[in-house]
């Protein structure tokens, strides 16, 4: 079967593939005053596309039945899904179809943020902690929220 065929079918394999190589696992934390600690965790996942190949997004959040799909950046359009409950099941989807790259180790930290959203531990200056740490080791660049965190919550940790 053509790839073309495979796109227009969209099984589990399928995506599993594509997001391998094209989507992204990511742990946002933003400083937010209001919060308990002052810390807000974001977690989302996304897959980027040049805007010609926005119907794959459309198709994706179909799929899922979640998300949104909208401008990324200039001429790229992202698929992203938010919220707890979605992610969840984002996360039980990839728990049953493996990812096959070095992005397994990504998703595997992401889906223990999940966790600890979840359970209400990262609420707690241990849980913001593990939630930090985990996002430092995730995709390549830095994030700096989360080495402030580590710095007043666990200095011994830098």
């Amino acid at each position: 079967m053509g790839a073309g065929n495979q796109q227009e079918r969209l099984d589990a394999k399928w995506i599993v593939g594509f997001v391998d190589g094209e989507g992204c696992f990511h742990i946002g934390i933003n400083r937010q005053p209001e919060m308990i600690l002052g810390w807000q965790v974001l977690p989302e996942f996304r897959v980027v596309q040049h805007r010609k190949d926005t119907q794959i997004l459309t198709r994706l959040q179909s799929y899922f039945d979640c998300g949104t799909v909208g401008v990324n950046n200039g001429d790229r359009m992202e698929f992203r899904v938010r919220g707890i409950r979605n992610l969840t099941a984002i996360v039980e989807f990839f728990r049953q179809n493996h990812l096959r790259t070095k992005k397994l180790d990504d998703f595997e930290r992401f889906a223990r943020v999940i966790e600890i959203i979840k359970n209400g531990h990262h609420l707690t200056e241990s849980g913001l902690v593990e939630v930090a740490t985990l996002a430092l080791k995730m995709n390549r660049r830095r994030n700096s929220s989360a080495s402030k965190i580590l710095r007043d919550y666990a200095p011994d940790a830098n």
